[in-house]
């Protein structure tokens, strides 16, 4: 993944899906406190980068954050700064705070599938929440369940937390606050999309604070997206089986399907998606965000 030439930034940083460019002052030193975040058309699933990337992509999900910052705007601060910015990013970037980025995956669920499914059918919990017994892939949970991770480096796995070791990695006053706004995100996102025909199951979302310290958690990165969320379609929730989606789940299941040949566990890289997986998961995408926002992408 080669870094663009943008007049007036520097590259700073690739990551599987975004790239990071600190911007230029007029005398071409580095303006330390804001960067410009770039959505690629990159995906990634089951922590490997797939190719080739999906069209419009890095757009949808941009454009999605800053819909969604707006709507969460009273239950938390956003790190956006300006939708201004260079011509050859146009649409799928913003310059944003620079924060200190909270070492903790912050996840919440508000329904029952993937691996919190897996750890509930093992140990009738989901970090170290006990839950209703008789709950199956799909059941909608009694509340928000806060289901954070660590943060692994690119190409390895993100581990599930228990509440002691998120409150030694943050403290335990930050860590309260974590759970609360996540699940205060997932629920206000859910009140929202229900009345849009999307159920969101999961999402992940990432907090930031000023380097120095000041004021409180910042909402970064991208906010209840198909690549941070799991979506399913209101209409067709049916408990008890794996939902349709939105989201990068459909490439999940192409991946793990005969038709892909893939075996995951043997260590190899996956196979090219073909066409029809590319134009479908593009298509969903944009579905959700029109369905979520009520405009034309």
């Amino acid at each position: 993944m080669s870094a663009l030439d943008l007049p007036g930034y520097t590259h700073v940083y690739s990551g599987k899906v975004r790239d990071l460019y600190a911007p230029l002052d007029a005398d071409g030193q580095v303006v330390d406190d804001q960067l410009l975040l770039v959505a690629s058309n990159r995906l990634s699933a089951y922590d490997e980068m797939l190719s080739p990337e999906i069209p419009d992509k890095g757009a949808v999900l941009t454009r999605l954050s800053l819909w969604w910052f707006d709507q969460l705007a009273d239950l938390v601060p956003n790190h956006v700064v300006s939708t201004d910015v260079p011509d050859a990013v146009s649409g799928r970037a913003v310059l944003v705070r620079k924060l200190q980025m909270l070492k903790v995956e912050a996840i919440a669920r508000a329904y029952l599938t993937g691996g919190g499914l897996e750890e509930y059918r093992a140990k009738g919990s989901v970090s170290g929440v006990a839950l209703p017994e008789g709950l199956v892939d799909g059941s909608k949970l009694p509340e928000p369940v806060f289901t954070p991770t660590t943060k692994a480096p690119v190409g390895e796995h993100d581990l599930p937390m228990a509440p002691d070791e998120v409150a030694a990695e943050l403290g335990a006053e930050v860590a309260a606050e974590v759970s609360r706004l996540t699940r205060a995100i997932l629920a206000r996102g859910n009140e929202i999309a229900a009345a849009r025909g999307i159920l969101i199951a999961d999402t992940k979302v990432e907090f930031g604070v000023a380097p120095d310290g000041s004021g409180g958690l910042v909402l970064a990165d991208e906010v209840l997206t198909p690549d941070s969320s799991r979506f399913w379609p209101a209409e067709l929730w049916e408990p008890g089986h794996p939902q349709p989606s939105y989201d990068k789940q459909f490439v999940r299941d192409w991946l793990t399907s005969a038709e892909s040949g893939w075996d995951r566990t043997a260590g190899g890289p996956p196979p090219e998606l073909p066409a029809h997986v590319v134009e479908a998961t593009r298509a969903k995408y944009v579905e959700a965000y029109e369905r979520l926002t009520g405009e034309r992408f």
